[in-house]
């Protein structure tokens, strides 16, 4: 077996994106630079704040690129100086083809599911808000159209009932990792892998199966009380921590608030009318759904902290100014 090394160029901005970084960088592989998302003004003060791959690139003393434009001739031609052996990609912009042809043994990208399924911005949510059981990691050749190379590896993961996005994400995030230290090191050994066809790959689910992952907006992320409380359970987990499930509130005088909502359980024996909330003793919030209850453990009102729900309910009274959702 070829103990080989591959110089690698790495492409990444999200938390997501750093162990797959810090596994490259303690494997027998070079990582020549780093590139991700030029720094952003963030928070009220417009600071700017760096991604996580470029926090962790500095305190490795990895060069960094951050541009503008993937099609700028001054970034081309520093990749063609550094000469890498492949681009390794995480989380990162949609290429141009100049970008990932240019390595010799091309470019491959980690994605967050079993391919072909889930393709797109946000596998983790809707795998879950989906009630999936398992999903997992793939790394593929990148080539023209999103997610659709060739797949060289995978790695299932099992979805838990209590997983959340979050808890998801971390063991996506570290999963990932070690695929992709054993896809690079196959590379390394074997130059000749092509990968697998999604087309081949695609035969094997049904057009029911198959099933996209687009980005999310906040839009999205309204609660359908109309659906039954295990699907309504899904889609708040699906998207906590973020970008967080919420519904609406108002009291007798019109007044509306969002009330984001992290945590849920389905309540078999309680049933009330889809979108009726009900509080019980101060310390339960119970709201109906298509056949049965949920009982929310967990939220953050517009302007407050995230909090339990008893917490919450110790410092806003919400049947007592007359709060009930708006449908």
């Amino acid at each position: 077996m070829s103990n080989s090394s591959l110089s690698i160029v790495f492409m990444g901005t999200p938390e997501f994106a750093v162990a797959s970084l810090d596994a490259l960088v303690k494997s027998r592989h070079e990582v020549l630079a780093v590139v991700t998302a030029p720094d952003r003004p963030a928070s009220r003060g417009l600071k700017l704040q760096q991604s996580a791959v470029k926090e962790y690139a500095l305190q490795h003393d990895l060069p960094v690129l951050q541009p503008e434009k993937l099609k700028d001739e001054s970034f081309i031609n520093e990749l063609k100086k550094l000469n890498p052996d492949l681009i390794v990609v995480v989380a990162f912009r949609m290429l141009p083809e100049v970008v990932w042809k240019l390595p010799k043994y091309g470019t491959i990208n980690l994605h967050a599911s079993l391919l072909p399924n889930y393709r797109g911005a946000a596998p983790i949510n809707w795998a879950i808000i989906n009630g999936e059981e398992i999903t997992g990691v793939t790394t593929f050749f990148i080539n023209q159209v999103i997610d659709k190379g060739n797949v060289l590896m995978c790695k299932q993961v099992n979805i838990d009932e209590d997983d959340n996005a979050g808890s998801l994400h971390d063991k996506l995030m570290s999963g990932g990792a070690d695929l992709l230290i054993q896809t690079v090191d196959s590379i390394a050994d074997d130059n000749h892998s092509k990968g697998t066809s999604q087309d081949n790959l695609e035969r094997d689910y049904s057009l029911e199966q198959l099933k996209p992952a687009p980005k999310i907006f906040k839009a999205d992320c309204k609660i359908d009380w109309n659906k039954p409380a295990k699907e309504v359970r899904n889609f708040i987990r699906g998207l906590s921590p973020y970008p967080a499930a919420w519904t609406e509130i108002a009291n007798k005088e019109g007044k509306k608030l969002v009330m984001k909502i992290f945590a849920s359980e389905v309540k078999p024996d309680i049933v009330l009318p889809p979108g009726k909330l009900n509080v019980v003793d101060s310390i339960h919030i119970y709201i109906g759904c298509k056949d049965v209850a949920v009982e929310i453990t967990k939220l953050q009102l517009e302007g407050r902290k995230t909090m339990p729900v008893a917490d919450f309910l110790r410092g806003f009274r919400l049947e007592e100014e007359g709060y009930s959702i708006k449908m």
